[in-house]
Order: C-alpha cells, then structure tokens, then sequence
C-alpha cells in the first residue's frame, strides 16, 4: 500500500552540499508527516526532520543537529521528499531513512521519534569525508 524510497545518497565532501529524494506513492502529505531519520554504524536511529500538513497548516522541525544546516521540503506535484544537506559534517555520515506517520495520531514531541512511524523506505547511504 504505502511506499517510500529513498534515493540521492553518495559520497560528499565536507561543506559540499547533497540532496536526498523521497518517492512516496499511496500517501498524500495531507495525511501523512514525513520524516528523515539516519543511522550510523554503531549508533541508534535519530530523526532529522520532519513535515506536518501542507500549506499554512505545514510545520518543519529538525533536529538541533542540522538546523541551519539542512533543509527539509515536499513536492505535493510529484509527492515527493526532500532533504537538502549544505555543509555536511564527517559525524552526519549515515544511512538516511524516509518514513510516513499517521498525522491524526502524531504528536508534535513524537516528530522526530523512529518508533512513531508506520512506514520506511530502504535508506540510502550517504558519507561525509574531511
């Protein structure tokens, strides 16, 4: 039914900048918020961001992390995902997740918590180098 993939990871040089996709087909952006989250070796899932709603009803939250950093955005035409990473550091260097959740059941303080989330995409590996 709900499907995610991520795509866009790669190799990137410290203070380049990246852009990761999210294909996502059986939701719609009005029901669903959608996450980045990532996972490096050895460490747990953290969230990344993440969009509630569309329009004015939209809200973005990040993690302290990457603000100012990266940049979370949706595509309602192509429903899509976006996460645009300027001036990646050797420690962002992990695999990154998208995920969907059910906004009648999200809670704002939940935005960024893996286990809120319904739906996954495979992740794309992506590794910052000095």
């Amino acid at each position: 039914e709900v499907q995610l993939q991520a795509s866009g990871g790669g190799l990137v040089q410290a203070g380049g900048s990246l852009r990761l996709s999210c294909a996502v087909s059986g939701a719609t952006f009005d029901d669903y918020a959608i996450g980045w989250f990532r996972q490096a070796p050895g460490k747990e899932r953290e969230g990344v961001s993440c969009i509630t709603g569309t329009g004015s009803d939209s809200e973005t939250y990040y993690a302290h992390s990457i603000k100012g950093r990266f940049t979370a955005s949706i595509d309602n035409a192509k429903n899509t995902a976006y996460l645009q990473m300027n001036t990646p550091k050797p420690e962002d260097t992990a695999v990154y997740y998208c995920a969907v959740a059910d906004i009648h059941t999200m809670v704002e303080a939940y935005t960024l918590v893996p286990e809120f989330y319904h739906y996954w995409g495979r992740g794309t590996l992506v590794t910052v180098s000095s």
